[in-house]
């Protein structure tokens, strides 16, 4: 079990806990052994259910129970997972789910499943390097998030989840088609004046939409119209369009400086009072919200800052909530997608596994 580091330190190194082992021994045969709890190996048990995924399961489970009861297994969870004990937690929203994620994370511990999950392929268009990253989910603690690149679009997809958003959901969407132009540091504290920006920015995000929307309806209906194929000139001018439109994001990019002043706006609440000052570029995004067992999901606005090359933050503005994200630095073998569009399939299906 790959386990990010107690929150909200996001910079710490990752942590590391085995959970089952395999013996090869002569004539090809094997034993598994699990290692989950606090009793020592014992009797597992692996099965390979199909390619690029297997599972493994406990025959000894009164291994993972404690003398003290649920209640010692879950302070002595509480330490390991989170680095704290119960008395210094006072907020009851935090306890809550604290305690849900332990009830829901101890009913799986004798019967796991596995599958494969590819890095993602980067380019040199990319804005910064794709990968892993850790990052501050307020009252849920850290959690590890898969940052990809897909043209005018990056994706944030949740390698590990919470009781409100599930492993595998889209948590954060940039769009790098939309820069955002933060006004000065003074004005940067009033939180008024960056929703003002931001919401004007998803307002144009909103009629463009519609007015893709309705071309391409114009388009379908010029085509059912005439028996004629569509005129190739029709495309190159969409083409040329948006090779326009690239051009202009690319010289807003380059004209951006370096670096300029960075600061949470006033009664944004962030989890980590470490952040960076200084900022790259920023841009309009959307962030992904729900309630309790992902219930009445919806994607809200916010902004996306790049700090440097392995730094990033969100600001959910309906949440007044600040996310910091640092990037995972440890190289995993055999883990590269073998195409584009390999990893492409592999988001839909962690995600289709989510919902």
């Amino acid at each position: 079990m790959y386990l990010p580091p107690h929150d909200p330190h996001v910079d710490d190194p990752m942590r590391f806990k085995p959970l089952f082992r395999i013996h090869l021994m002569e004539r090809k045969c094997a034993t598994v052994e699990c290692m989950y709890g606090h009793k020592g190996p014992h009797n597992g048990h692996i099965q390979i259910v199909k390619k690029d995924e297997f599972s493994t399961k406990c025959n000894q489970t009164d291994h993972h129970r404690m003398s003290g009861g649920r209640q010692e297994e879950f302070r002595t969870w509480l330490r390991e997972e989170w680095g704290r004990t119960l008395e210094d937690i006072f907020h009851e929203h935090m306890q809550e789910l604290i305690l849900m994620k332990f009830i829901y994370t101890s009913q799986y511990d004798n019967c796991l499943t596995y599958r494969r999950i590819y890095l993602p392929p980067s380019s040199p268009e990319d804005l910064i390097q794709p990968g892993l990253f850790k990052g501050t989910y307020g009252s849920h603690g850290l959690e590890i998030v898969m940052l990809s690149f897909h043209g005018k679009k990056a994706k944030g997809t949740k390698i590990t989840g919470d009781p409100n958003i599930p492993a595998g959901q889209q948590t954060v969407e940039i769009d790098l088609a939309h820069p955002l132009q933060l006004p000065d540091v003074e004005n940067l504290r009033d939180f008024s004046e960056l929703s003002r920006i931001v919401l004007e920015v998803q307002e144009q995000v909103r009629r463009e939409e519609q007015e893709r929307e309705q071309r391409q309806e114009e388009e379908e209906h010029s085509q059912q119209a005439s028996s004629q194929p569509a005129s190739p000139l029709g495309g190159g001018e969409g083409a040329e369009g948006e090779e326009t439109a690239a051009g202009a994001e690319g010289t807003t990019q380059d004209k951006a400086p370096a670096s300029q002043p960075f600061v949470l706006p006033m009664g944004v609440i962030s989890r980590n009072e470490d952040y960076p000052r200084t900022c790259r570029v920023c841009f309009y995004g959307t962030g992904l919200i729900a309630g309790h067992g992902f219930t009445s999901p919806e994607r809200t606005p916010g902004v996306f800052v790049l700090f440097d090359d392995d730094r990033f933050g969100f600001i959910w503005l309906e949440l007044k909530s600040f996310s910091l994200y640092s990037r995972i630095k440890v190289s995993f073998q055999n883990a590269q997608a073998p195409s584009r569009e390999a990893f492409d399939e592999m988001l839909k299906n962690i995600q289709s596994l989510a919902t």
